[in-house]
């Protein structure tokens, strides 16, 4: 077919398909040795479309080349590779843009936590899981950190879950602070600060440094978008009705082994009982369980981030009917606090 034909049909411009001739990636099939018209057959269109979604992702075109020609195993290596270097490159661009800024404003950056590094890095990696990528609402992809002189707060909802654990600070501030993280700089940063025995937390013009003596400081972004009122949120749960606590162990394999995208549990007597799409147990687990006997319906996505963050062994449900939201906390230790939304009963599965 002529150039603007093949042009049409695979989105790269005739000067973009010449360029890639000149280049060696992508050769004409024929050459009209008079006219110089160059012809592409049908068969080039996937190399072509491949191609030219390896370029929207400014892969380089060595780089290129060499993918197209390469087994889907290498390929999807390379493009992983390409994407980590892009996503690296981005954040050290994020660093020194931070430094910059602190430079020139000469505005010095303010403390607001001194926390083990370990410990910080759980409550992130922990909390984290309660986000949501919705670019409606970018803040709900975001960790709202609290810190004052007695405490470090860390909370993140995407509107089915809420999450927040507390944390005592090594050393107290002086001062009381809060803003919302952007939870994927956060996210990579967790990685890094695990590594640390200390890492002090200071705000800074639009972000907050991580700092350490054993790595780089470490910036992560702000968000400007206010947070939901979690406070609020939770002074609206009312009591529970039903306590049940089990071990999390069992309570997470029995999920892994599940079926079904709804896991609905009968909580009565002394254990929980995993019900089938028939409402017949399936499974049942021992458990302590005090308060009224229930049935409620969770999605597997909502119901089990929730458990497996929770610290300890044993986690503790308190349930409040089937309508109401569930909170799940360790069995003996408080300083992290998950709610999960159910499924109502009516809810087509």
């Amino acid at each position: 077919m002529p150039i603007g034909d093949f042009a049409r049909r695979t989105g790269l411009t005739p000067s973009a398909l010449r360029f890639y001739a000149d280049s060696a990636v992508l050769l004409p099939a024929e050459i009209d040795p008079v006219s110089g018209y160059r012809y592409y057959h049908p068969d080039q269109l996937a190399r072509a479309d491949t191609l030219r979604q390896l370029r929207e992702i400014a892969m380089p075109l060595p780089a290129v080349r060499a993918a197209l020609d390469a087994g889907p195993d290498e390929v999807a290596r390379m493009i992983d590779e390409h994407v980590a270097k892009i996503l690296g490159d981005a954040a050290a661009a994020r660093r020194k843009a931070a430094q910059l800024t602190e430079k020139l404003t000469d505005l010095p950056s303010l403390l607001i936590a001194v926390l083990k590094g370990p410990v910080l890095a759980d409550a992130v990696e922990q909390v984290l899981t309660a986000t949501a990528s919705d670019t409606t609402m970018p803040v709900l992809g975001g960790l709202y950190l609290e810190a004052s002189p007695e405490a470090v707060t860390l909370t993140a909802t995407d509107r089915y879950r809420l999450s927040t654990r507390t944390l005592v600070p090594d050393e107290p501030a002086s001062t009381t602070w809060s803003a919302t993280v952007d939870g994927d700089g956060l996210r990579v940063a967790a990685a890094e600060v695990r590594r640390c025995a200390i890492v002090r937390v200071e705000a800074s013009t639009g972000g907050i440094w991580l700092r350490s003596r054993e790595r780089e400081d470490l910036h992560c972004i702000l968000l400007s978008e206010q947070f939901p009122d979690y406070r609020a949120m939770l002074a609206a749960v009312p009591e529970a009705t039903t306590r049940a606590t089990v071990s999390k162990a069992l309570l997470l394999r029995a999920m892994e082994e599940s079926v079904r995208e709804l896991i609905t549990l009968d909580v009565t007597g002394s254990a929980l009982n995993f019900l089938t799409d028939d409402k017949q147990p399936s499974q049942s687990l021992p458990a302590a369980v005090t308060g009224a006997a229930l049935r409620i319906s969770f999605h597997l996505t909502t119901f089990y981030p929730a458990v497996s963050t929770a610290i300890g062994p044993e986690v503790m449900l308190d349930l409040r009917g089937p309508n109401q939201p569930v909170t799940i906390r360790s069995a003996d230790r408080g300083d992290l606090t998950t709610l999960a939304m159910p499924v109502k009963p009516d809810h087509d599965a």
